[in-house]
């Protein structure tokens, strides 16, 4: 992409990093930076991954240990269609995961997790198990009903002019 995807403007004009911490935080959630990145110096407050070079897994391991008990939501920044009644709808559903599908594929990085899946998000990252779909399948999900068309993500410049 040439830069970081969250630096990109997205279609209201906004970083998109700057778009889905608005997102966040008009759902009434403290809006939190995971994974420390000088691109993001600044834009807000900041949570280490749990393990450094360890990919989603480690950054999700490390934003339930700062959310000390409370559920958390792990939103793309490079998802800049999501809405804040999007991640409402995460919200009210009382289940350890909740995550809409895409394609018939869980959506990990728009979904609600419970303090309930730390204890298996740090026993697979310690295994090496790192993929967030493997999360959810081992602890199980709840659908959220979400568009699809909100859950588009820009992976590539070809995703941009799509969208």
């Amino acid at each position: 992409m040439g830069e970081p995807k969250g630096l990109l403007r997205g279609p209201d004009g906004r970083r998109l990093v700057e778009r889905a911490l608005a997102v966040l935080e008009e759902a009434g959630l403290e809006a939190t930076l995971v994974g420390e990145h000088p691109a993001y110096a600044g834009m807000g407050p900041f949570v280490p991954d749990a393990e450094a070079d360890a990919g989603p897994l480690a950054g999700l391991v490390g934003l339930l240990e700062h959310a000390a008990g409370r559920r958390v939501v792990a939103l793309a920044c490079d998802m800049p269609f999501v809405t804040a009644e999007d991640v409402r709808a995460l919200l009210a559903i009382d289940a350890a995961i909740v995550a809409p599908k895409r394609e018939g594929r869980w959506e990990p990085l728009c979904a609600s997790y419970g303090p309930e899946v730390l204890a298996v998000a740090r026993a697979r990252l310690a295994q090496g198990r790192r993929s967030l779909t493997g999360l959810i399948e081992a602890v199980g999900a709840t659908e959220a009903p979400i568009e699809a068309d909100h859950l588009v993500d820009w992976d590539s410049p070809e995703d941009i002019t799509a969208s």
